[in-house]
């Protein structure tokens, strides 16, 4: 196996830099992305409950009229 070659101090910069404006990028990104993504959650939790609402009324209508045509 051959020693490992000296990597060359402009490419050991540039790596850490990409390194650290990805993070940097990914902290903004995602402090961007967390309120909507709440927004998103509140909404589809409001549109859950109105479905399953609807549902159970469905759900006494349905036995409403079985039990209105078996009489």
């Amino acid at each position: 196996m051959a020693p490992p070659v000296a990597v060359s101090p402009l490419i050991k910069t540039a790596r850490y830099s990409a390194l650290i404006a990805g993070i940097i990028y990914g902290k903004k990104r995602y402090d961007y992305l967390k309120p909507v993504a709440a927004e998103e959650r509140r909404i589809e939790e409001e549109e859950k409950k109105i479905r399953e609402e609807q549902e159970r009324i469905a759900k006494e209508l349905r036995e409403a009229s079985e039990d209105t045509i078996l009489k």
